[in-house]
């Protein structure tokens, strides 16, 4: 969609910033809960979902990892039961695959164990495995123990968010980075580089890797900063290796999932991610610098406090990012005949993630108020996943805004 003259002006009364699936779903709710309503969502890049929905693993997550009643907890389940259902209805290529979560060390039954008693609070069935009870469902993989969680999917999110863009019945502007904000009492102005300018009642930032700057643009500090994480993928040459979905036990420390096997919607199975600093907030690889992002980081002490923390961990997953042979071993943890030769790079995706001023990485959605504002501050996985429910709850809150204006 588009249609408005670059250098031109447009009204609407909400105006969304990010064609992501987020940002597109919360246009597509608004048709839904207040049809009639002007929207406008502005995408810096030429397409929907360039980053970090189009280039995640596709998993429909079941909702297990999140604590009870937190907004992931909550999003997730009820997101997973209503992206099939959305897919269903479109047409749009799917799959409940299930999967398992292994076990392959007796310092992780404990954490095995609370995931289990997790899933059971957040109304999720699942079923605890022995070693012979895993090859049935996966004859390659071994463990000590596993649960198998029924609810989990796949999905291609790009295909997702490219109906939810058509069923918005929005005007989606593309090419145009935002640069300029002006918000005044009874309106906020939007400028792009592209010299669109666009008015509108309400704003709502979803811009995913750039949320903080946006909000900052805006008159707003919102007392985190975007640190970008690089998830690097291999393909599995030999995917006969893998039947459905089979992730590690993960450490509550950190809102990653660690790295895992996932056959996709067309039959090839993809390996990761990890989880590296990037080097820019677009940086698929090492070589893209951006001194701008790196300037941002540096300058936030989150950035710092996190690092004292979690160095470990970190030089952990920059090892297995510069070595093929260290990445080949913490796959073979769960898949013992993989060999690195099986392991065929694939394209990257970047992860933003949240990092408070006292160094914490935020592991909930992060949604804030504003005057005629509303900034999603933290989004990462499991988003996609939860991104009907979501967008529900942001266009919920920005026509409480345009009705009480």
């Amino acid at each position: 969609m588009g249609g408005f003259s670059v250098g031109g002006g447009v009204d609407c009364d909400v105006l969304v910033i990010g064609g992501g699936i987020v940002g597109l779903s919360t246009a597509h709710a608004l048709s839904r809960l207040a049809p009639g309503t002007r929207v406008v969502v502005l995408e810096k890049e030429t397409g929907p979902a360039r980053h970090q929905t189009g280039r995640n693993s596709g998993v429909i997550h079941s909702g297990i990892y999140y604590r009870p009643g937190s907004l992931k907890a909550r999003f997730a389940v009820s997101g997973a039961a209503e992206m099939v259902k959305f897919c269903a209805e479109h047409g749009i290529a799917h799959e409940v695959t299930g999967k398992l979560i292994v076990a392959t060390g007796r310092d992780e039954l404990p954490r095995l164990h609370a995931l289990v008693q997790r899933g059971r609070e957040n109304g999720i069935p699942v079923r605890e495995l022995g070693p012979a009870q895993i090859s049935e469902y996966e004859p390659e993989v071994r463990g000590l123990a596993a649960i198998h969680v029924g609810t989990t999917g796949i999905v291609d999110y790009g295909r997702v968010t490219a109906q939810l863009a058509e069923s918005s019945g929005a005007e989606i502007v593309y090419g145009g980075a935002v640069d300029l904000i002006s918000r005044r009492p009874s309106a906020v102005a939007v400028r792009t580089t592209s010299g669109l300018v666009v008015r509108a009642r309400v704003l709502v930032n979803c811009a995913g890797l750039q949320c903080d700057r946006i909000a900052r643009l805006a008159g707003d500090e919102p007392g985190m900063r975007i640190i970008p994480f690089r998830g690097e993928y291999y393909d599995l040459a030999r995917p006969g290796l893998v039947r459905g979905l089979v992730y590690p036990v993960p450490d509550p420390a950190f809102p990653f999932l660690g790295v895992h096997l996932t056959r996709g919607i067309g039959g090839g199975v993809h390996v990761g991610p990890n989880a590296v600093p990037a080097l820019a907030r677009e940086g698929y690889d090492w070589s893209t610098v951006r001194p701008r992002d790196i300037g941002t980081e540096l300058s936030w002490p989150g950035s710092w406090r996190m690092a004292a923390r979690h160095w470990r961990y970190g030089a952990g997953e920059i090892r297995r990012s510069l070595s093929k042979q260290a990445f080949t071993q913490a796959v073979r943890r769960l898949l013992p005949a993989v060999t690195a030769a099986d392991l065929r790079p694939a394209a990257a995706g970047v992860r933003a993630q949240a990092v408070l001023r006292d160094g914490t990485l935020v592991d909930d959605f992060l949604i804030q108020d504003a005057p005629r504002t509303v900034h999603v501050l933290n989004a990462p996985s499991p988003a996609a996943t939860a991104s009907l429910p979501i967008g529900r709850e942001i266009a919920a809150r920005a026509l409480r805004t345009l009705t009480s204006a």
